[in-house]
């Protein structure tokens, strides 16, 4: 007698990545990627402060030399907009492009990523905000992070400011992540101190969130461990010693490993409360998730008690004998310490958040597809004391 199988498919899990090329000069190898996708011409997306930074001359110049024709787009806001995803996609297409190749930090890579939606599908990146909405493949992908943190090269996140709503909206598809992320620590040389503090606290925070997140499993655990490790033990050294090429590694790396847990497991309320005063301000978004973790932390560690202890313990939390109101004190108080140390001494009412515009942020936080997979189930109401607790 055969014994059925229970076939329990809320335990199956799914994991997306790029093809990853990771290392020291990775960069330089753009060309061949390009060329392997049969790049006639590249649309090659970056921002003002990468360029004058120099990544983009190189891999222009790596293009060159293998006889690839491109255009560069360079018309990208720190907070990418819909009308910038727009024009690209014009660009991308009266310039005959192929390929989309993007070279920057968080910003520029979403830009690239909604260039591809709208080049394919012909129609508004509006119309794509929300989970699976994509029916047509984007042209190939190549991306290149100039920051240790977004983690915009290896998700199946796109995230967009709407100025007009003056909120941001999230496409989530796996046809948005990348064909090739091409992770090279050199280029994270020329982040100032701030934006190393902001990218890496967001890095930290895609692992917690993954860690704890409702759809976490055996696939997303380890790379959200090693991030939290990696990130922890060597982000304040890095940010002190801006020129050691092996603490970068080790951030990019950690960075790395957080976009593979969160872009699979999802995240949580520090990001859909992140994004939603992300819209509204227009701040950076390592600032927003800084000013919020510790407290969501404290208020979802009743729903994953056992959870946020061991990150407390990678944290290097001696939990012996403490009780779990006892760990959440330290862990509240690690992540408080760990930002002074990077620089960070934010609140909300520092960058002009009134109570009055906090029913306004909760109801887009609510609508957020991240605040699905938060371990604790949050009504309006629970985001509004939160975000009043971090004014």
């Amino acid at each position: 007698m055969v014994r059925q199988m229970s076939h329990d498919l809320s335990q199956l899990r799914k994991f997306v990545s790029p093809e990853i090329i990771f290392g020291a000069g990775c960069r330089h190898s753009v060309a061949n990627y390009a060329k392997t996708f049969g790049a006639r011409k590249v649309l090659l997306v970056s921002d003002p402060g990468v360029v004058a930074a120099g990544w983009v001359a190189d891999i222009e110049r790596s293009l060159s030399e293998q006889g690839i024709d491109f255009h560069r787009y360079t018309n990208v806001s720190p907070n990418p907009r819909v009308e910038e995803v727009m024009l690209g996609a014009e660009v991308y297409r009266s310039q005959g492009c192929n390929v989309i190749v993007a070279v920057g930090g968080g910003s520029p890579m979403d830009c690239a990523k909604g260039i591809g939606i709208v080049a394919a599908h012909g129609r508004s990146i509006l119309e794509f905000e929300g989970v699976d909405k994509l029916r047509v493949p984007s042209p190939p992908l190549i991306l290149i992070p100039t920051t240790a943190g977004t983690s915009a090269d290896v998700s199946q996140f796109v995230i967009i400011s709407n100025q007009a709503e003056r909120m941001k909206f999230s496409v989530v598809s796996k046809a948005v992540v990348p064909d090739v992320s091409l992770i090279d620590p050199e280029t994270t040389l020329t982040m100032d101190p701030f934006l190393s503090a902001c990218t890496g606290i967001d890095a930290l925070v895609h692992a917690i969130e993954a860690f704890v997140s409702t759809g976490n499993g055996p696939l997303t655990d380890p790379h959200a461990l090693e991030a939290m490790r990696l990130i922890n033990g060597n982000l304040v050294q890095m940010i002190a010693n801006p020129n050691d090429i092996a603490l970068r590694e080790k951030i990019m790396l950690g960075s790395m490993q957080a976009g593979l847990a969160f872009s699979n497991a999802i995240l949580g309320a520090v990001h859909a409360m992140s994004h939603s005063l992300g819209g509204f301000l227009d701040l950076p978004h390592g600032l927003c998730n800084a000013v919020l973790v510790e407290h969501v932390v404290a208020f979802n560690y009743s729903a994953a008690p056992e959870r946020f202890k061991v990150i407390a313990e990678t944290f290097g939390i001696d939990c012996r004998g403490l009780n779990h109101a006892q760990i959440r004190q330290r862990l509240v108080e690690h992540l408080i310490e760990l930002k002074r140390a990077v620089g960070f001494h934010e609140s909300l009412g520092l960058h002009g958040v009134g109570s009055s515009d906090i029913p306004f942020l909760s109801r887009h936080a609510m609508q957020d597809p991240c605040i699905l997979t938060n371990p604790r189930e949050s009504s309006q109401r629970d985001v509004e004391v939160v975000y009043g607790e971090a004014l």
